[in-house]
């Protein structure tokens, strides 16, 4: 499924669009991106490994408009310094990501769209797509499916569905620029919206290569995964 690991060479300029535009609906409602994580918000832990990132160049942070400022101070209170611009997104996902990608520096070549909700993503899984979007256009790193997944029918199992030829999609997923630009603006003219970046730039015929993710780049979504991910920090402390 994935390929193998390259020698690697000098990366062309790449932003980080860090997408943070959602309502926390499954958090009742409470921003999950200010909630503190080991005594730090979500979100500073996010930018900040995108700002240790050494292939990371600059960072664009999509967000509702009435983040804008709050986001901006917290960018600032904790040293991102790649930060360049804070922008307000859209309806869906795909008008954030259009946002965050016409607000790149005009010579960015590479586009990384992180979930602002991803805060353990590491630098490994970063530099591993950024390298095979730089060869194949696409990336995006996945994890093996664990558990055994059936297709249902009228509340019925239907069908059993091979593991071993199913993965998880995480962020970031890592894209040219030129090509992620012509994928969402075709769906905005076509009225169509994604939920994964991966899935714009597939209806254009692209495939995207897969590379190494990790158990650890969960996405905060539930209360839940508050506690797992404190646990997660805690291990690596330890």
């Amino acid at each position: 499924m994935l390929g193998k690991r390259k020698k690697k060479k000098t990366l062309p300029a790449l932003c980080a669009v860090i997408v943070a535009a959602g309502s926390s609906r499954r958090m009742g409602g409470e921003n999950k991106l200010l909630l503190p994580l080991a005594g730090t918000p979500v979100l500073a832990h996010t930018l900040s490994a995108f700002e240790k990132c050494a292939v990371v160049r600059d960072i664009v942070l999509v967000c509702r408009e009435q983040d804008i400022l709050p986001y901006t101070d917290l960018a600032q209170s904790f040293g991102i310094s790649k930060l360049r611009t804070v922008t307000r997104g859209g309806d869906t996902r795909t008008a954030s990501v259009l946002a965050g990608v016409q607000a790149a520096p005009g010579d960015t070549v590479l586009v990384a769209v992180h979930d602002g909700a991803r805060p353990l993503v590491s630098e490994a899984v970063i530099t591993e797509a950024a390298y095979a979007a730089a060869e194949h256009g696409a990336a995006a790193p996945v994890v093996p499916v664990k558990d055994s997944i059936k297709r249902i029918a009228d509340g019925k199992i239907a069908a059993d569905v091979p593991r071993d030829t199913l993965a998880a999609v995480q962020t970031p997923q890592v894209f040219d620029r030129t090509l992620l630009l012509r994928a969402l603006e075709t769906a905005a003219q076509q009225g169509r919206s994604f939920t994964d970046d991966c899935a714009a730039v597939e209806a254009l015929g692209q495939a995207v290569q897969a590379t190494h993710g990790s158990y650890e780049n969960l996405k905060i979504t539930t209360p839940e995964d508050i506690l797992v991910a404190q646990a997660l920090l805690q291990k690596e402390d330890d």
